[in-house]
């Protein structure tokens, strides 16, 4: 990819340009599913550790990625499309495989939005959907 689409992603979140960010950036929207700061560790062996979980900190800080809790005990991230905000509405389901341990991001299926009694408010939504992937689906037929 051109390296000036990262700069524009770092841009429109208002995150200042550093070879650090831009390298930690590059290698998350390599990924298809989502991915955990031990993944990045390992891709990013040349990196220190601390760098990174302050990257990924900053990056959630300015919605530039989003946080998953899929259930594993390892919090999973993705990078944002341009137009998400990380607000409610923003919000898509994920799907965790049981089989080969991956979370897909579906952002086509929203999270259905619950009506709360008066006085209660919305912060987050975690709506994670746990089976078998496609992949996984078709080798255990």
């Amino acid at each position: 990819m051109n390296e000036t689409i990262y700069l524009k992603k770092l841009e429109q979140r208002e995150i200042k340009p550093t070879a650090i960010r831009l390298l930690i950036l590059k290698t998350m929207m390599q990924h298809k599913e989502a991915f955990s700061l031990l993944d990045l560790e390992n891709e990013l062996d040349t990196v220190d550790k601390s760098t990174i979980y302050r990257t990924i900190t900053l990056f959630l800080a300015h919605h530039l990625v989003h946080g998953i809790d899929d259930g594993t005990g390892s919090l999973k991230y993705a990078v944002c499309s341009n137009d998400c905000n990380c607000e409610v509405d923003d919000l898509h389901t994920h799907f965790y495989c049981e089989n080969c341990h991956r979370t897909f991001c579906m952002k086509s299926i929203h999270v259905p939005i619950v009506t709360l009694p008066p006085g209660f408010t919305v912060q987050s939504i975690n709506y994670v959907l746990k089976g078998l992937c496609s992949e996984c689906s078709h080798q255990h037929v």
